[in-house]
């Protein structure tokens, strides 16, 4: 991590440290459900700025807090208007003299960039437009409990590799897993995530390969996830996305063609119908719920090592 130990990227992380967090994720779980957590975080605060708005990231975040002892202020998009009303770093540096730790849920990555840059305090990305740390962690720790490990298996994100995607690529490749994007062109990784992810592959023996047709990516996979077709932010290109995707979408049929124990992975909200059908989402296949759950339990890990 970095020297002040913000939670940016997990591209910013090396195996040994994303492991590390992944145990400790485990160990809180399993803390939190035979009793309660330690307050590890008493008297701390994080403060939370929203440009976006969110369900699973506010709540988590702030029962995450409660947790283990500490608080959590909500700060609404329309208080703060970052970088309109004021300054990014100008808001770092004023936040950062009031709280323990910074989470920002943002529309441009840059904006956590400045805000880590100028913040006194560690700053978690809480989601920005180029990555999903947050989410990453969740789903690593999902897919572990779900297959035993990482290390080996076949994970397939099906349809616009977004920032959730790339958050998939950087800690799937760090851990040995092979991941497949089947995503149409023009809607693949970023030129720099696929390469980021391939020097994580050659390190760990992972693979990471992108195919257009879903089928064959899909095709013995042991996770299959997806998200949705049309992002925030990306209102304007719903309609053309809309003739695009449709072959992309997790129903019964593409999941026939994975492994008969696979799992299916969202991290919500999902439109159902679009990108999954109720029948898969609702399935006995479907992870989404225990994938909800460990945002609490991986943030609480992040919290854990960055405020305690």
């Amino acid at each position: 991590m970095h020297t002040k130990h913000d939670f940016l990227s997990l591209s910013d992380l090396t195996a040994a440290e994303l492991s590390d967090l992944l145990e400790l994720a485990v160990r809180l779980k399993q803390e939190w459900r035979s009793g309660g957590n330690q307050p590890i975080l008493k008297n701390k605060t994080l403060g939370m700025v929203f440009t976006k708005p969110s369900l699973r990231t506010r709540v988590s975040f702030e029962m995450g807090m409660h947790h283990l002892g500490g608080k959590a202020i909500y700060i609404a998009p329309d208080e703060i208007q970052l970088g309109k009303r004021e300054s990014v770093a100008d808001v770092a540096r004023v936040l950062s003299r009031y709280v323990d730790g910074i989470m920002a849920r943002v529309f441009a990555h840059a904006d956590v960039v400045t805000l880590a840059k100028y913040s006194r305090v560690p700053v978690i990305n809480g989601l920005s437009d180029y990555t999903h740390p947050c989410q990453g962690l969740a789903d690593l720790l999902t897919i572990m409990e779900h297959k035993g490990g990482v290390r080996g298996r076949t994970i397939v994100y099906v349809g616009d590799a977004n920032n959730v995607a790339n958050s998939l690529v950087f800690g799937g490749m760090l851990l040995g897993a092979h991941v497949r994007i089947g995503a149409p062109e023009g809607y693949q990784l970023q030129p720099d995530v696929a390469k980021r992810g391939a020097e994580f592959a050659a390190q760990s023996g992972g693979s990471l390969v992108q195919v257009a047709d879903p089928h064959a990516a899909v095709e013995g996979a042991d996770v299959v996830y997806t998200d949705v077709w049309t992002s925030m932010g990306q209102e304007a290109e719903a309609a053309q996305r809309a003739k695009i995707f449709p072959p992309y979408q997790v129903n019964a049929a593409l999941m026939a063609l994975a492994k008969k124990d696979a799992i299916v992975m969202h991290c919500l909200p999902a439109h159902r119908g679009h990108e999954i059908t109720d029948a898969v989402a609702d399935s006995m296949q479907s992870a989404l719920w225990d994938q909800a759950e460990n945002r609490m339990h991986a943030q609480k890990a992040i919290l854990a090592r960055l405020l305690a």
